[in-house]
């Protein structure tokens, strides 16, 4: 995240989570974050019954690490094994070179950014998995 500050807009018994930390509103709210954090909104948060593919494995690895953001080595190890895995398994270009700018954007620290990239594939994943499946 940038420098600047940044407005959310959060509705009723939405979560939030900031730096490890869960917040949930009890009404809907305009909250203003004054300096740099890691941050996701409950809509972002995927689930571990939602890891069903290996794009969404790597999703969740990485939210991991923003969400624990003071203990993240565990789940940044994790990721950098699915990001390895999945350079020598699959074949796809558009996925290659997305895992390329996801690893890129982990060693800048730019976790959120790499969240993004992974959720821009799931379709081309999910395109290359259906036609494993019909085959």
């Amino acid at each position: 995240m940038s420098s600047r500050s940044m407005h959310l807009g959060l509705r009723a018994r939405e979560r939030l989570y900031i730096n490890g930390a869960v917040i949930r509103v009890d009404r809907k709210v305009s909250i203003e974050l004054l300096n740099d954090v890691s941050f996701l909104l409950e809509a972002h948060v995927m689930q571990p019954e939602e890891t069903t593919t290996p794009l969404r494995q790597l999703y969740f690895a990485v939210q991991m690490m923003m969400i624990d953001d003071a203990d993240n080595r565990s789940a940044r190890s994790i990721a950098a094994g699915l990001i390895h895995s999945l350079h020598g398994t699959l074949i796809n270009a558009d996925i290659r070179t997305g895992l390329r700018t996801v690893e890129a954007q982990l060693a800048a620290e730019r976790p959120f950014d790499a969240l993004k990239t992974i959720r821009s594939l799931f379709p081309v994943e999910a395109g290359v998995l259906g036609g494993l499946i019909a085959a």
